[in-house]
């Protein structure tokens, strides 16, 4: 299954929502960059937020989101696979077939 969506050209600001029925792309976090599709970076300030290169914004409103996404414990029900880093240069794509079906 090919998925598209976009978490917007400005900026990846993401809202996280508790039903999945609710949510847009269903997110599975490893702990293994070696398993990620995507390597994000969550920032504290939305202008910092990246179109497409993993650095997100966590907003606290939905009608604020680009996108809802929800997280999943199952890898095998997940969309997308990230990994989040504590360092913003690590941010990025780490499987670029998903990038062009994902976003």
């Amino acid at each position: 299954m090919i998925i598209f969506f976009s978490l917007g050209a400005k900026a990846q600001v993401v809202y996280s929502t508790d039903w999945k029925s609710e949510a847009q792309v269903k997110v599975y976090v490893t702990e293994y960059k070696s398993e990620a599709d995507l390597i994000v970076y969550k920032t504290k300030w939305k202008n910092e937020a990246d179109a497409n290169k993993g650095i997100w914004y966590f907003t606290e409103w939905k009608s604020e989101a680009k996108k809802k996404i929800y997280f999943t414990d199952y890898k095998s029900e997940a969309d997308l696979i990230v990994y989040f880093t504590e360092y913003k240069s690590e941010a990025g794509w780490r499987k670029k077939s998903k990038q062009h079906q994902m976003y």
